[in-house]
């Protein structure tokens, strides 16, 4: 059987390489932002933050899968396993919220605000476990920066819900 080759990359580029990719608007492209324009209603919310957040949380939730499955890999197996379940707790809340914010019709901020608000705890308790391990781990250290970047893009979103 003959391999096909796949028409798009393997590999997401990272939100700055996407905004790098974009120079005239200093902003993405991303799926998320031409979803929410495609949307018969438009975007709920503020959609910046609305944006910034969606794909913040999906980023995340991917660096701390991958995160999680490297901690497998290590000798060091015994020490990740708080890093382990975190990554995997988080990564499981970043999925939800980024879910959650994505669906437009109908959207109730009494129920979007508290689910940002427990995705930046998630990110901060995830940060603050693998920003311990970041020295001796890289995996961790990229995680720690995923999660601190969707704590900051959750911690927006209330704000813009109040607007």
């Amino acid at each position: 059987m003959k391999c096909q080759k796949v028409p798009y990359p393997l590999t997401r580029p990272t939100l700055s390489e996407r905004v790098a990719a974009n120079p005239t608007k200093g902003e993405a492209v991303t799926h998320a932002r031409q979803m929410l324009e495609a949307h018969p209603r438009g975007p709920a919310i503020e959609s910046a933050a609305l944006l910034a957040c969606i794909d913040a949380c999906f980023d995340c939730a991917q660096s701390c899968t991958a995160c999680a499955d490297a901690d497998l890999g290590e000798d060091d197996i015994g020490m990740l396993i708080r890093c382990i379940r975190l990554c995997l707790d988080c990564g499981d809340v970043c999925t939800a919220t980024g879910s959650i914010l994505s669906r437009q019709t109908e959207f109730e901020p009494q129920l979007a605000r508290p689910v940002v608000q427990a995705c930046a705890q998630a990110c901060r308790i995830c940060r603050e476990e693998c920003e311990r391990h970041a020295d001796h781990h890289e995996h961790c250290r990229v995680c720690a920066d995923s999660c601190g970047q969707c704590e900051q893009a959750c911690d927006a979103v209330p704000s813009a819900l109040a607007a």
